[in-house]
């Protein structure tokens, strides 16, 4: 019990600390300091990204960031495909899960770090768009590759989410920053919205496919890590985005290696 709340309250700090990305690091803790399998660890650690996902989109909403019937599609297609992804995840090996989060998580950690050394950016223009805002509305035009892109994007992030207990965020926004023309802020917002949402979905599917959470520390490890969330956030105020980002990616690519190393250890 006593390991599931510091567990929980590092957790949280992270996700204060960097957003919901933080909540790639919640499978990983669970397993190392639970020594529960991947596939006990992943609905759990969904609770704790989907909270923090939850209330950067509540914020996100009451500053009209969100686009929501983006969200939503990439919802719709999401949910159903977490299903699939926590199916799968009940037919491989520890060995193969624990490979492939690994090497999304080195994925991740490149991104950040090389955002770390970049400047700002600023919104996808030209012919590579997929979807594109109306200067006049603010909306997107709705045409088949929108639908598609949003789709698509949805459904990988709901695979992902099943299959790894990760928020699909690594997904989302580096599809929307390279096939829209949306601004960052409304890329994360609506990011957000869709990791909250595609995460309470793949809950609930474990749920029905016989997964079986212990809810004392289920609870326990939920109330930490919001606790942890509200410190990272104060500690996140006084700190340089970049330091932020490029410390992250390098304590993400520790945690990968040893990952890797645990995978390749004999049963």
């Amino acid at each position: 019990m006593a390991i599931s709340l510091v567990l929980g309250v590092l957790v949280g700090a992270v996700l204060g600390l960097t957003g919901a990305g933080g909540g790639i690091l919640a499978v990983p803790a669970l397993v190392a300091g639970m020594g529960w399998t991947m596939q006990q660890a992943a609905p759990v650690a969904l609770i704790a990204v989907g909270a923090g996902a939850a209330l950067g989109a509540v914020e996100g909403l009451r500053r009209g960031l969100v686009r929501y019937r983006a969200a939503l599609l990439m919802v719709c297609a999401g949910i159903p495909m977490s299903s699939l992804g926590i199916h799968v995840a009940q037919l491989v090996s520890q060995r193969i899960l624990m490979s492939v989060f690994a090497l999304i998580m080195l994925i991740v950690a490149a991104s950040l770090v090389r955002r770390s050394f970049a400047g700002r950016t600023e919104p996808a223009q030209g012919s590579r768009l997929w979807a594109q805002l109306d200067p006049k509305s603010g909306r997107f035009r709705w045409s088949w590759s929108t639908g598609l892109l949003f789709g698509g994007l949805g459904a990988l992030t709901g695979f992902m989410t099943g299959l790894l207990g990760v928020g699909g965020g690594f997904i989302v926004v580096p599809g929307l920053r390279r096939f829209t023309n949306a601004s960052m802020h409304g890329i994360v917002a609506t990011s957000l919205a869709v990791i909250a949402l595609v995460s309470l979905g793949a809950i609930a599917s474990a749920l029905a496919h016989g997964v079986v959470m212990p809810l004392k520390v289920t609870a326990w490890f939920a109330c930490t890590t919001a606790l942890g969330m509200l410190l990272g956030r104060v500690a996140a105020a006084q700190l340089s985005e970049r330091h932020v980002q490029f410390s992250f990616g390098l304590v993400l690519i520790g945690v990968a290696i040893g990952l890797l190393a645990r995978a390749g250890l004999p049963a």
